[in-house]
């Protein structure tokens, strides 16, 4: 880059200010000054973006590395979960004495059976007998039910 000192600044400062002139000279420095701004701005802008995209592509072999490397994994855990299926087979045949696929196995397993029992009724904590002793109402009434449960008979009026 141009190396500026401040004798070569004063002399381009002594020269712009006899040829532009005492009056023009702060707008044009200004305006420079503005030109100046934009250029750095724009560099800096330049520069970030170059930086982000060789940090991009950094992460992208990050990134093609670690599946690799979890394929390989996947695939040595398979190869072992394989290996061990086949060893424990070959010991259940060895021990029961028939083949896994016989129909002798498959009978001897118990079969699942319900439980019977409805989770989804709502049962509540208080027992029954309690709740009738002490008049707890069990069964949602209307009101004309519970008028008609509770007015006098006919023969039971007054004259």
């Amino acid at each position: 880059m141009i190396d500026f000192g401040f004798d070569k600044l004063a002399l381009i400062g002594g020269v712009a200010l006899i040829v532009i002139g005492p009056e023009r000279l702060p707008r044009v420095a200004r305006t420079i000054g503005h030109l100046i701004g934009k250029a750095q701005r724009y560099v800096s802008d330049v520069k970030a973006e170059v930086n982000r995209s060789m940090e991009l592509e950094e992460l992208k072999k990050m990134r093609t590395e670690m599946e690799t490397a979890a394929r390989e994994v996947q695939d040595t855990v398979q190869q072992e979960i394989n290996s061990a299926t086949q060893a424990f087979d070959q010991t259940w045949a060895d021990v029961s004495g028939r083949s896994i696929g016989s129909t002798d196995a498959e009978s001897s397993l118990p079969s699942y059976r319900h439980p019977k029992k409805n989770w989804r009724v709502k049962r509540g904590a208080t027992p029954q007998w309690y709740k009738q002793r002490q008049g707890v109402r069990r069964h949602a009434q209307s009101g004309a039910a519970r008028v008609a449960r509770f007015r006098p008979s006919p023969a039971r009026r007054f004259p």
